[in-house]
């Protein structure tokens, strides 16, 4: 039976975007699975409540710790120095980690991790030093030190056998699950008195607001609509948790005189953000840089045309059946392809990102990666 430890201590409800999003449909994935599995969930403090649910299953336990989720270097170090004691108390042996984060040593506990990307080593400038010197680390670990490692695209996959020379046989790709339900959907009058939008009159696109998303652009691409008068919606609303850009996105706003035209709508959740993607005449997904990039999927689920870069995995995980940017920074080649986008969602196979096949498959990794790993 699987019986392993699965670390939380890194989630920060609301604030840590698509990761967010990934663990919690893959714990509801295991809530639905008829296989026998044992998961005790390594939850901080300010976290706990609301990851409470699960644990109304009688094969998911929570251990709480004294860490503070929100208090990021005191989990850094409870994580490097603590955890694998902590764990060893609870007779726990195996643990698998959603995120790339880890304690220096293995200390008795077998470890499995998961990599989304590899952002920081291939955009430094955007990171501050400890950022960068604590994602080299981590990584560094995960390829020596990790039983095994997941990545959540082949894109991503082929990044870290290039910068790290591991065998190709230590990491496995599996897709995140996408659960998007099409009957939940918050009623589009409602958002389109509070946004003051139509159906099919306004872009729509979800987002950190931090700088590889490269929404600079798409908001000069709406300035130069409105500037122009061209034949096109003048409504953008961009969803998603604050970043590092948010107070230089809301100035380009402001300067450009287009604060009734674009939209920080904050988080949103999820009936909500369905709503938004079904009405909205395109999803735009200007980002430079993705490891999967869940949104243009959720938003093709929907019917919705989708017009993205064609960077890193964004053509793989869209089966490149989106509208794709040549050169994400262009006005020109966004405008273009807005005017004349191709709708080719009817030809995409979204069975790719069923939940519970993509469960399996986690399922059957960690049993296979935890064998022969005991608990005491």
């Amino acid at each position: 039976m699987l019986e392993i430890a699965v670390d939380l201590l890194w989630l920060r409800p609301r604030k840590v975007g698509g990761t967010e999003f990934y663990i919690r449909n893959l714990l509801d994935g295991f809530l639905q699975l008829k296989e026998p599995f044992r998961l005790f969930l390594l939850v901080s403090k300010d976290n706990r409540e609301s990851l409470a649910h699960y644990a109304a299953d009688a094969r998911i336990e929570m251990l709480e710790t004294n860490v503070v989720s929100a208090n990021i270097a005191g989990r850094i170090l409870w994580q490097f120095f603590c955890q694998n004691r902590f764990l060893r108390r609870k007779g726990i042996r195996k643990c698998f980690v959603p995120v790339y984060c880890r304690p220096l040593f293995n200390g008795g506990i077998t470890y499995v991790n998961v990599i989304h990307d590899l952002q920081a080593a291939h955009y430094p400038e955007y990171h501050p030093f400890h950022e960068i010197a604590y994602s080299r680390l981590c990584w560094w670990l995960d390829t020596h030190l990790s039983r095994h490692l997941i990545a959540i695209s082949d894109w991503v996959r082929e990044d870290i056998i290039s910068r790290y020379g591991i065998r190709p046989e230590k990491i496995t790709t599996i897709y995140n699950p996408i659960t998007v339900k099409a009957e939940e959907t918050a009623p589009f009058g409602r958002l389109s008195k509070r946004y003051h939008i139509e159906d099919q009159g306004y872009y729509y696109t979800i987002a950190q607001l931090i700088p590889h998303k490269n929404l600079d652009t798409i908001i000069e691409v709406m300035g130069q609509i409105k500037d122009r008068a061209v034949n096109l919606p003048k409504k953008l609303l961009i969803s998603g948790v604050g970043g590092k850009n948010q107070e230089k996105l809301q100035a380009q706003i402001a300067k450009r005189g287009l604060q009734d035209e674009v939209i920080l709508t904050g988080f949103v959740e999820n009936d909500e953000r369905n709503s938004l993607y079904k009405h909205s005449r395109a999803f735009l997904f200007p980002s430079v840089f993705e490891g999967f990039g869940m949104p243009p999927v959720e938003a093709m689920l929907f019917g919705t045309v989708v017009i993205a870069t064609d960077r890193t995995c964004i053509p793989e995980v869209t089966q490149g059946k989106a509208n794709y940017v040549k050169d994400p920074y262009d006005v020109e080649e966004w405008i273009r392809l807005m005017q004349n986008p191709v709708n080719r969602v009817a030809e995409v196979d979204f069975s790719v990102y069923e939940q519970m096949r993509l469960t399996r498959k986690y399922y059957e990794l960690l049993v296979e990666m935890f064998h022969n790993v005991f608990t005491m």
